[in-house]
């Protein structure tokens, strides 16, 4: 599996020779050219992201290129699918119609689509972490026969020879830039990293908003999380980047064992992505699989059902202790989480122009 990405990756480099969330107050631009640069905005409190933006600065038309490329089905191979076909704005840039992905003709992928959010932060992709670089994620749906099926050589032609983004990517990295790989992943990635969140209920009363206050079940929800779910998805980003087993049986129909399919390592059997919990509301099915339509179900696997194994994440073995209204409580708070204006900005949905 190693040797097969890395093969992915060499092919990826050869072609290339050949939210944020409210765009209006918190990317501000240095004015003077018609290509504004954006500042990347940091939240107080949170950590330095990963992302290397002196290798790839956010600019105005490099935004504008990437939003019109992950809206565009021209991007799959018979031109039904786009990024955005899994990737809905307004359920946390993920999907809820169906549990595994589904990419051109209906083929149906092996895992749940993973909500794309504050993805300055992460340093690798994916459930299982294959991918280590968010300039080169885009590549492996493109390329998945089971989601876009789209050969990268084929792809660059159809850029090529269309008038709209001969202009768009002269517009975005200057007339002398020719088409390529290299300034179509970096286009994507300049829009994903717009896709940032941070101002749900609990961010502003973290920030000690005037008149924003925990209810009392919020406030206890949020104990109870800080006493049972933080270790994993800890805040402010509400993961800690990691791969853990949290006790699920496998499904005998996937056998997917998770981060051990990259590192082929014993003790990575099982393992997955610790997910943000940011917009958890909105952004069901759960689960690398999608096996949970809701989280009380979530909860109920926790407390009862949890599949006790050798590379089982140690806080969760024997399942966690929560009372019924601890658990109500706690789905509570996890609603505060939700950023309506990340999932209404205009900004980051279709583009109407």
């Amino acid at each position: 599996m190693i040797k097969q990405f890395s093969i992915l990756i060499i092919f990826f480099f050869g072609l290339l020779t050949t939210s944020f969330i409210y765009v209006e107050s918190e990317l501000s631009s240095n004015q003077g050219s018609a290509n504004d640069t954006l500042n990347f905005f940091v939240p107080d409190g949170w950590p330095k992201p990963n992302y290397d933006f002196a290798k790839n600065p956010l600019t105005t038309n490099g935004v504008k290129l990437g939003r019109s490329l992950f809206y565009d089905d021209l991007l799959s191979r018979d031109s039904t699918v786009s990024c955005a076909s899994c990737h809905l704005s307004y359920t946390n840039f993920t999907h809820i119609d169906h549990s595994l992905s589904h990419g051109i003709e209906d083929r149906i992928g092996n895992r749940n689509t993973l909500s794309i959010m504050n993805p300055a932060w992460q340093s690798t992709f994916m459930w299982d972490g294959g991918v280590t670089h968010l300039d080169v994620q885009p590549l492996a749906p493109l390329t998945s026969p089971h989601e876009m099926d789209m050969d990268m050589e084929e792809l660059i032609m159809r850029l090529k020879t269309s008038d709209k983004y001969q202009k768009m990517f002269s517009d975005a990295f200057g007339e002398e830039s020719e088409i390529s790989g290299y300034y179509l992943f970096r286009a994507l990635s300049q829009f994903m990293l717009t896709f940032n969140t941070y101002n749900s209920k609990y961010d502003k009363v973290m920030r000690k908003e005037e008149g924003i206050v925990f209810s009392e079940r919020e406030e206890t929800g949020l104990q109870v999380f800080r006493q049972h779910c933080e270790s994993c998805h800890s805040e402010p980003l509400f993961t800690n980047n990691t791969f853990q087993n949290n006790g699920l049986s496998i499904d005998p129909a996937l056998m997917d064992r998770g981060r051990m399919k990259i590192t082929e390592k014993a003790e990575d059997s099982l393992k997955f992505r610790v997910p943000s919990l940011r917009n958890i509301e909105v952004s069901y099915p759960y689960m690398h699989d999608g096996r949970f339509k809701n989280l009380q179900s979530v909860l109920f696997h926790y407390t009862n059902n949890i599949k006790d194994s050798e590379t089982i994440a140690l806080q969760l073995k024997g399942g966690l202790e929560l009372t019924e209204d601890e658990k109500r409580n706690l789905v509570i708070f996890l609603k505060t989480l939700t950023d309506v204006q990340f999932l209404r900005n205009k900004e980051l949905a279709y583009p109407r122009d």
